[in-house]
Parts: structure tokens; sequence; C-alpha cells
């Protein structure tokens, strides 16, 4: 069955879901409040870097998918509504649930009008929001779930840089539901998929989401405070010590003990604040999680702990090259990025003669941090040949064997890459 869904938020997440039922033939409007977004996605452009979502847009734009700028007639001829907007984080860690109440907003007035239809939260909140946080707010204006629509969770596992394939060929769909309606369309909207289906409580479904993220941050804490013990311990050699950990066995191959590897921190959007959300709405319940306090604690020393480094290899005349400005390779995003922190510790310590380079990100990362003292490389050979002591900080394949090739200058390799 053929379905008409309205998606909120246009960002990686809302993005890849419209594109990925449209694509599966469902007819999907797309709703943004960032007016320069929408008119590249109108274009057929991508806000951001993801390889396969480019061609899903040009294939779906203006076809299976239409961005709109009347989001409660687009919701009035929806069986689905789809929250994907961004849940940025509080002043003490929570999830800051402004935009989705503003959604909801926008089309409360249309959910009197007798259809029954699916609400989903597929932005990341921490568990009980649905319930405790959602539900209340659309109860206080009388809309009560039930007869007239459910509300439900639907947490995304998108990993950037591969986003697209993550979406088509989903290795779980997980869906937290409270009534049969709302399970029943949402089995029926995902049957194309050919994925694993699984309906739980409202709390489980936001539950697994932070489950695998506070996972994989914790994965990476303890493989930088391992190094960190190494470091002090010395004559360890680190990366070749994690390399043989991966031949164990009981790994499977799985690419997951990539994330059991040193470097400097984890960054980005999601890890640190589904992580911070977590560990705060722990604390809201009465318990304090010690272990994601030092998790979150170890991944906030690790940039310090890499400026460390590089000061005692480097004099403040030094020209330092920073090598990557985005939080991974390949993607473009620089939000909590590695490479801003550890260039705002050497700026306060007086190292201001800096250049950066990045394959994708130079223009996102100058306008997100805008550092005055920061110049940016066209590529490689250039800041290769124009730095006294070269960091590299995000491990791009563009890097491989830069120590060869500049065999005689300083290279502090916060990632254990090279």
């Amino acid at each position: 069955m053929s379905y008409t869904i309205t998606v909120f938020g246009l960002g990686f997440v809302g993005l890849t879901s419209a594109l990925a039922f449209a694509e599966n033939g469902h007819k999907v409007y797309g709703f943004d409040l960032d007016a320069h977004r929408v008119e590249l996605i109108n274009g057929g452009k991508l806000p951001f870097i993801e390889p396969g979502l480019d061609d899903a847009l040009l294939r779906n734009i203006h076809g299976n998918f239409i961005v709109t700028d009347d989001a409660e007639n687009s919701v009035r001829n929806s069986d689905f509504v789809f929250l994907c907007v961004g849940t940025p984080t509080g002043k003490n860690g929570e999830a800051d649930l402004k935009y989705i109440y503003s959604a909801i907003d926008m089309f409360a007035n249309v959910l009197h009008d007798g259809k029954h239809r699916v609400i989903v939260v597929k932005s990341t909140v921490p568990p009980s929001t649905t319930s405790e946080r959602v539900i209340p707010y659309l109860s206080a204006q009388g809309l009560l779930p039930g007869d007239r629509f459910s509300v439900t969770n639907n947490p995304e596992f998108l990993r950037e840089g591969k986003c697209w394939d993550d979406a088509i060929n989903a290795d779980r769909i997980v869906c937290g539901v409270e009534d049969h309606k709302g399970e029943e369309m949402l089995r029926s909207l995902y049957s194309r998929f050919n994925s694993p289906f699984f309906a739980v409580s409202l709390n489980t479904g936001e539950y697994i989401k932070y489950l695998s993220n506070t996972m994989l941050a914790s994965m990476i804490s303890y493989a930088n405070e391992m190094s960190i013990i190494a470091d002090a311990i010395g004559d360890i050699q680190i990366k070749e010590a994690f390399n043989i950990l991966h031949m164990d066995r009981r790994w499977g191959g799985a690419s997951m003990s990539s994330y059991v590897y040193p470097g400097c921190g984890y960054g980005g959007y999601c890890l640190p604040k589904d992580t911070a959300a977590m560990y705060a709405q722990s604390m809201s319940k009465g318990y304090e999680p010690l272990m994601l306090k030092n998790v979150i604690a170890i991944n906030n020393m690790m940039p310090q702990s890499m400026a460390a480094k590089i000061m005692r290899v480097a004099k403040p005349s030094d020209k330092i090259g920073i090598l990557g400005l985005s939080f991974k390779p390949g993607s473009d995003d620089v939000r909590d990025s590695t490479s801003a922190k550890i260039i705002s510790l050497l700026l306060d310590a007086g190292y201001t003669n800096l250049i950066g380079f990045d394959p994708v990100a130079n223009e996102c990362f100058a306008r997100e941090y805008n550092f005055a003292e920061v110049r940016y490389c066209e590529n490689v050979q250039v800041i290769g040949d124009q730095s006294d002591v070269l960091v590299l900080v995000t491990a791009w394949e563009q890097f491989v064997g830069i120590d060869k090739k500049y065999p005689g200058k300083p290279i502090v390799d916060c990632r254990y890459f090279l």
C-alpha cells in the first residue's frame, strides 16, 4: 500500500528518511524553515555531502518528493507525520524539545478532522520523552491519542557518509508504539523495506537508540583512556597494540571494532549530544550513571591531551598545519569538531600561526567557527609544504603516506592513523 507522508525537518535524518520513503513509492511532502536549504533541495542539490543521497534526490525531487511551504495542508493530506527536527542540548545536557513542540503547533488543528494519522517522533529523544512530554503536550491541547491519531517513535540508525545505504538496507527498524492501529500502519509503511521490524514500547524504542550511541561513545572513551595509560607507562606501541586486539576472533570481523581505537575524542552531532542527554535523563530519574559521567569526562579532556602533545613538539612561532577539520572522514559535518577544540586551545596558548585543510569541509569549518587567525589551504601539497609541524586530526585517506612524504617534519598523529 502506498501512503502519503509529511516530514518536518530536512536535515540529515529528515531528508534521508523522506527520500527513502519516496524511493519506495510513497508520496512525501518535506517541510523546513531554512529557506537556503529549501532552495538547494528544490534545485536538486544536497545541503551536505552524502554519497548516494545526491542521486536519490535527483530521482525523486518534484516527483514522489515535494518540498512544501504549507505544512498544515500537507499534513491534512497525509497518513503519517514524521518529526525529524533538531533536539539540541539544553543547559544541563538534556534534550531541548522546542522544535518538536513548534512543529506540532503547525499541524495540531488538523488532527480534529477525523482521519487517523500516525505521528512519528524520529528526532532522537531520551527514553520516556514520547510518553512523558510529547503526548502530554498534545493532551494539553485537547488532543488525546487513540481513535483520531497514534503517537509513536522510530529512532534512526544512520551513519554519516553511509546514510543512504543504511536507510534503504536497514539492518533493523525499531518503532515505539502504544496502540495496535499505529503499529499496524507502521508495519505496512515499512513492509517495502525488507528489513527486520521490531514493535516495542515507547520508552524501549527511544532507549534502543541511546543504548547504541552511548555504547559507541563508551568504546571510544575506553580506547582513548587506554592510550593515555599507555603513554604514561611508556614504550608501548599503541597503534600496533590496538590492531592486534582487533584480531581477536570474538570481534567476528565486525566493523564496530573500529570504535575501540584511540584518537582525539568523539565529535559530530549525535554522540556528544546523546551521551549528555542520557546522563541528564538518568540524573533526573534519581540515578547517577558513573560510567557515562566518566565517558563524557574522558572525551572532554582529549582535545587538551592532544594540544599538549602538539605543544611539546612545536614552538609558538611555528606554522602548524591542521590536517582534517570535519569530525570524521567522508563527511563535511564540523559540528563539535575536535579540530576546532584543538585550535582554540592552541590559540589560547599563543600559537597563532595556524593553517588548515580538509578535503571537503574547509568552507563549512570557516563558516561555523570563524577563526580569524586560521588560513585554509586548497590541497594536501600546500599545507604539507608550508607547515613546520603537521597535526593529523581527521583520518582522511588523502593523508595516507604524508609522514613518508615529509620524513623530516614533525607530525602529531592524533588518530594513530599513519
